[in-house]
């Protein structure tokens, strides 16, 4: 039996309904991803499933006995004391005897009074009673696993430290279903990647939301696909999921422009004159008034955000010089010796930790702050577009056209006069949204917001730091395609990695100790190269100083000649992989075909997972003839 399943659930908050006859199962031990642009649902199927929302209609069926946490996008504000606390508050009433017993035996370390050792007495007593024995084992191992210092205060931690407690209070209760709403929001990099791997050996149950596409790519077992109000389960992975879907919407449009074509038909006959109506068939007549309910009851696919970059005359060649910046606040140094030239046309992603220094080098390379150290040369007619992380631009009391426009009910993009309400439209802001006050949008709103007021702006250097927050990823496909067309220079501080690969030609890394390191390409590239570079060092750096010199260079294993069943092996692949791939875009063209869904639901289930066996094998298969290949030198 299924952990949870919503079956023909409704949910409609006093208009049209948001969740429309959903359907959804998961089972124990599944990673499932729910996907979904901004607005359409997404937090609701998870309130749906902790109790806080009840459905409209339909019905939500628990596997008895099942726990189920939600660990939500946002950080509370009021939560204080220690980190011990926060995370034995998952236990309730018992959970607060475990904090005293804990915080009275600290106390002990300094207090050795008669009237402590009492209170001691009393709380373990109690303590024990009520089991805490085994609740402190579990806190304790949950608090070692995740690296989390017990005794700071939570009120003081980092953002990221605070989402990490919050999921140790999470797991501390034992959910055979976890929920998480954006977790990685507000991560840095290196926080995003201990949580990947964290999620990847825990043991439970996930549904999880995100906008991170290397999460999802890495995570998921599982895409279900929240459009319009259903939810659809896709197969394989997330490029897998996008091809799917993509075959589906068009199937979808050919048979929605047939049938306007049909109603279109219909309608006319029924407009002709006098002696047609005199005879007209009253069947045909019913038929139109129920072709025309089911065209009203059609829920159109919510529209594309249009974006346009304004672009400005262009700067000199080079944008950027500096040599040997440094820059320190007081004793802590920021930035140490870098020294860097970045041209007209570059896209430069700056990567490292929450707190080392990236907005301060952004601020250093736009000539906003001086450095202490180093020379620092900026090139000639830059016009900046700056994209602030802390969405400071945006007055929480104005509304969202007069965000925009500053008041007036016009906007000038790219040389043309467009009216505020027809620009807001381009970035999916209904009219009724784009008078509404900016302080009730939601995180996804807000990021469009920010991006329509931004590109207003002619530029020429486009700074952008933490775009990609609460987009979703329709919005951030987009923004990285135009980033790559964009003809001026970028600085992009971005924790999503496949964002920065996407769309960098190279990237400025805080490796530690301010040293700021450059490295050509992506997030992956730096991986790759920092690595590299750590052990092209590493056996130099251990040697004694009379090996460093004589250190001998392994030589690469020679190829060799192929066996008689490997050189068959080989011969036999291309077709395997040929029949491989013809297979699958058999079953993604018949997957993408309405009509299958209204096939029996084990015929869908085993076209499903024959289709994740044939991506697994066409996968197994061209590692092997790599393999093979490189045998052969």
């Amino acid at each position: 039996m299924a952990l949870v399943s919503l079956q023909s659930v409704k949910v409609s908050f006093g208009g049209p309904l948001l969740i429309e006859n959903a359907d959804l199962s998961i089972d124990r031990g599944e990673r499932v991803c729910l996907v979904g642009r901004n607005g359409t649902g997404k937090s609701t199927i998870m309130r749906l499933l902790t109790g806080e929302v009840k459905p409209d209609g339909g019905k939500i069926v628990f596997q008895q006995g099942v726990k189920i946490t939600l660990l939500t996008q946002e950080v509370p504000q009021a939560l204080f004391g220690s980190v011990f606390d926060v995370v034995s508050s998952a236990f309730g009433e018992q959970g607060k005897l475990l904090a005293a017993y804990h915080h009275v035996n600290a106390r002990l370390a300094h207090d050795h009074s008669d009237k402590l050792m009492a209170e001691l007495e009393d709380v373990q007593h109690r303590f024990e009673s009520a089991g805490g024995w085994q609740m402190q084992q579990k806190v304790d191992e949950i608090l070692t696993r995740l690296q989390l210092p017990e005794d700071a205060e939570f009120s003081e931690l980092s953002g990221g430290l605070k989402r990490r407690v919050l999921l140790a209070k999470a797991l501390a209760g034992e959910p055979d279903l976890l929920l998480l709403d954006e977790p990685t929001n507000h991560l840095d990099i290196t926080a995003i990647s201990w949580l990947e791997e964290f999620l990847l050996s825990f043991g439970g149950t996930l549904l999880f939301v995100t906008h991170d596409r290397a999460l999802l790519q890495k995570i998921a077992t599982r895409i279900v696909d929240l459009d319009r109000g259903r939810l659809t389960s896709w197969p394989g992975n997330y490029q897998s999921y996008l091809d799917l879907k993509q075959a589906a919407l068009d199937s979808e449009a050919i048979e929605n422009a047939k049938f306007d074509k049909k109603l279109a038909v219909e309608e006319v006959w029924l407009r002709q004159g006098v002696k047609a109506r005199r005879c007209r068939n009253e069947g045909r007549v019913r038929a139109l008034e129920q072709l025309r309910r089911t065209r009203s009851a059609r829920r159109e696919k919510i529209g594309t955000v249009n974006i346009q970059i304004q672009e400005a005359e262009r700067t000199g060649k080079m944008v950027v010089d500096a040599e040997g910046v440094g820059h320190s606040f007081g004793d802590k140094v920021v930035i140490r010796d870098l020294s860097t030239t970045i041209i007209r046309g570059d896209k430069v992603g700056i990567i490292g930790p929450n707190g080392s220094g990236k907005t301060t080098l952004l601020k250093i390379l736009l000539g906003e702050l001086q450095p202490n150290k180093g020379k620092l040369k900026l090139g000639t007619n830059m016009q900046v577009a700056y994209l602030d992380q802390h969405r400071a631009q945006l007055d929480d009391e104005k509304t969202v056209q007069d965000n925009v426009a500053n008041g007036s009910d016009q906007v000038t993009v790219n040389g043309i006069q467009r009216h505020i309400i027809g620009y807001l439209q381009d970035f999916l802001f209904a009219p009724a949204r784009a008078r509404s006050p900016v302080k009730v949008l939601s995180g996804g709103e807000r990021n469009r917001l920010l991006l329509a007021k931004l590109f207003t702006q002619p530029s020429n250097v486009l700074v952008l730091d933490e775009p990609t927050n609460d987009l979703d990823m329709e919005t951030l496909d987009l923004l990285e395609e135009l980033l790559m067309d964009y003809p001026g220079t970028v600085l992009l501080v971005s924790h999503d990695r496949a964002f920065i690969n996407n769309v960098v030609t190279n990237t400025l890394v805080f490796e530690g100790d301010g040293q700021v390191n450059e490295y050509v390409g992506g997030y992956d590239d730096w991986l790759r190269q920092s690595k590299n570079k750590k052990e092209a060092t590493a056996p130099a750096a251990s040697a004694k100083p009379e090996e460093k010199k004589a250190a001998p260079v392994s030589p690469k294993e020679k190829p060799r000649k192929l066996t008689f069943k490997e050189q068959k092996e080989i011969e036999a692949l291309p077709k395997r992989i040929e029949e491989l791939d013809a297979e699958q875009q058999q079953i993604i063209a018949t997957m993408g075909d309405p009509a299958f869904y209204k096939e029996s639901g084990a015929k869908v289930a085993s076209t499903k997972a024959r289709l994740e066996t044939v991506e697994k094998e066409l996968a197994a298969a061209y590692k092997r003839w790599d393999e093979l290949e490189a045998l052969k030198g």
